[in-house]
């Protein structure tokens, strides 16, 4: 057996599929060979007996490995803490490579405090890469009063232990904060600026509400990051579609042309059919599709990334579209352009994806329903190209592995 793997070229061939890689343009049946954790060959018609593995993807999508730009990932036994080392973020690897992830981002359980024991626990112990967005609060996503003092709002050394950290930190985090004071969207922004990367802000609400214009238009940088941007939660914050008119405020197309980037973050109650339907319908896309995967959302209406993905084809956009929102133009966003892409010499990041026909009701959290005959199941992961996950057995042979200590 020894000689024969020696013998072959390419530790898994993937024959079959239809390959939509929107780095490289390409949408259409093609062949991927895998070989020492990369990507080594793309192209038609590859000799299934130089794979040591061969998958059998006839029928089915091959893209990037999904890439999920906002989670809550820093789970811990505190209960009182809920995001921070809380019960109220998940452990990545149960919950990712299921639905095609391969990478997710953080945003902001951690602050430059609490993030030595969130790599310790999470980022150096899971197969999923784990990124994250740096807290600009040092207690991070604590709860209650910590993410509202601004005496822990330090944006020079916040920005030097991103900067330290920039293996894993890709970004600065202003979460749940409720106020009328600009004053910790701008702390944050200066650290995002001395750290030379994007500044995401999920708004907690205010009354009245912040103006948006004034975020996008005097405060962000191209490259910041507007989180949650289909939620309609009332007068304490702003939406992007009017509501009386049903149209996309003039100002949010101008953001968007000026490099503002709007993140679907979808959350518990942070996306609303009545916001995303209107704004898809006029050709209002998200830069990124992300779900904010914590023990609430997932139970919820969002379920997982690729619920949230089939939503968007629900509503109007294309397959070539969904999928460069969850795959290239994340990364680009996050500024890890080795990321989301099939490229030869990449990383092997590969997910493998059906679209299952039936009937399905997709809903968001006020209870109104989408019904649609089509959704999108992964059948096959694979990370630093290596068979994570395959919910068929459609690799031949089938190499089962297991994790230290199971059983």
């Amino acid at each position: 057996m020894s000689g024969l793997i020696k013998a072959q070229t390419y530790s898994i061939v993937i024959k079959g599929g239809q390959v939509i890689d929107p780095k490289n343009n390409i949408n259409g049946p093609m062949d991927i060979a895998v070989k020492d954790g990369k990507i080594a060959l793309v192209a038609k018609n590859i000799d299934a007996k130089e794979g040591v593995q061969v998958v059998n993807a006839a029928g089915m999508y091959v893209t990037p490995g999904l890439i999920d730009i906002h989670v809550h990932v820093f789970q811990g036994t505190n209960l009182d803490q809920q995001y921070m080392n809380g019960p109220s973020s998940i452990t990545p690897d149960g919950f990712t490579f299921r639905v095609g992830v391969t990478t997710v981002v953080d945003a902001g359980c951690a602050g430059w405090r609490t993030f030595p024991e969130f790599k310790k626990q999470t980022i150096d112990k899971s197969q999923t890469r784990v990124l994250a967005f740096l807290n600009i609060v040092g207690e991070g996503m604590r709860g209650g009063p910590f993410e509202q003092n601004q005496k822990d709002m330090e944006p020079k050394i916040t920005a030097d232990f991103a900067k330290k950290n920039s293996a894993d930190i890709v970004g600065i985090k202003l979460a749940h904060y409720n106020g009328r004071d600009w004053t910790p969207v701008k702390l944050a922004e200066e650290a995002a600026a001395l750290a030379n990367i994007p500044f995401m802000v999920d708004l907690g609400g205010a009354t009245p509400a912040l103006s948006l214009d004034t975020l996008f238009m005097q405060i962000f940088r191209p490259g910041d990051i507007f989180t949650h941007c289909f939620g309609q939660l009332g007068a304490s914050r702003e939406s992007l579609v009017d509501i009386p008119t049903g149209k996309v405020r003039p100002f949010v197309w101008d953001a968007q042309k000026k490099g503002i980037i709007f993140d679907v973050g979808y959350g518990g109650i942070s996306f609303a059919y009545s916001q995303a339907i209107p704004a898809i319908k006029s050709g209002f896309y998200p830069n990124a599709i992300s779900t904010d995967l914590h023990i609430g959302s997932m139970n919820g209406a969002m379920k997982d990334m690729l619920t949230t993905m089939s939503k968007f084809l629900a509503m109007g956009m294309d397959l070539q579209s969904v999928i460069k929102a969850s795959t290239w133009s994340p990364a680009q966003i996050i500024k890890r352009e080795e990321l989301g892409t099939l490229s030869v010499g990449s990383e092997a990041d590969i997910a493998i994806l059906s679209m299952r026909n039936g009937k399905f009701g997709l809903f968001d959290y006020t209870g109104y329903k989408i019904e649609t005959d089509k959704k999108l199941e992964c059948e096959m992961t694979v990370r630093a190209g290596r068979i994570v996950y395959d919910l068929n057995g459609i690799a031949t042979p089938i190499f089962v592995t297991r994790r230290r200590n199971s059983n």
